[in-house]
């Protein structure tokens, strides 16, 4: 059995999607935006933006996951993909929600998921780019 929680290498395993850089990006994302959502904004945020921020960050990495999944046929591969880029962005309007508000007040931390969302998105969206180029469904 694999333990992902302690970074066993993917190589030899059936999931491919685990060596893709945007998949571990995401899953970073998921793992901090997730513990920020419950210890650092107000509990009145827990069921509103906090809810919200959390499904749109975890929605980026299953979408990558999915769409990997059905990678054999192009235009499935890329639609999730684009499922996957649209949901970082709207983690992006979330933070962006939760900072204007000020449910989150800590600046550097708002900077920091603020960097790390739009790198996350251009990577996914240069990710699009070579898929649309350079497909080949036997490829992991």
């Amino acid at each position: 059995m694999i333990d992902v929680r302690k970074g066993t290498t993917m190589d030899d395993s059936p999931f491919g999607h685990k060596k893709l850089r945007i998949w571990h990006k995401s899953r970073a994302l998921v793992r901090d935006i997730h513990a920020m959502s419950l210890e650092k904004l107000p509990k009145f945020e827990l069921y509103e933006e906090g809810s919200q921020i959390r499904r749109s960050i975890k929605s980026v990495k299953t979408n990558i996951v999915e769409g990997f999944g059905r990678r054999r046929y192009k235009a499935e591969y890329i639609r999730y993909l684009e499922f996957a880029y649209a949901s970082s962005l709207e983690s992006l309007d979330h933070l962006e929600t939760l900072f204007d508000t000020n449910s989150l007040q800590d600046e550097d931390l708002f900077r920091e998921f603020e960097e790390r969302l739009i790198d996350l998105s251009k990577s996914i969206y240069l990710f699009i780019k070579g898929v649309e180029r350079d497909h080949d469904p036997d490829r992991t």
